[in-house]
């Protein structure tokens, strides 16, 4: 799915590193409907939201030079041991 989101995000332009603090504004708003939704209590809702923050994630982890998952990697390697 990652490399498909690339594939679609690249010739909209969205991919371009000047763009990341917007991309970090949208994932802002995508967990404020993530958030919306948890409390409605709306499982459609919360499903869309979280693939929505997923695909931002995505997205502005190309636009800072990184791998998402690379950062998921190092992101278990510190919680791995925790009790």
């Amino acid at each position: 799915m990652k490399k498909r989101i690339l594939e679609w995000a690249k010739p909209k332009g969205l991919l371009n590193p000047e763009f990341a603090p917007k991309q970090f504004m949208k994932l802002v708003e995508e967990v404020g409907e993530l958030s919306n939704a948890m409390l409605k209590d709306n499982k459609a809702e919360q499903i869309d939201a979280l693939g929505d923050c997923v695909v931002v994630l995505i997205i502005l982890a190309e636009q800072l030079g990184f791998d998402l998952d690379t950062c998921l990697e190092s992101a278990y390697n510190e919680i791995k041991n925790r009790k």
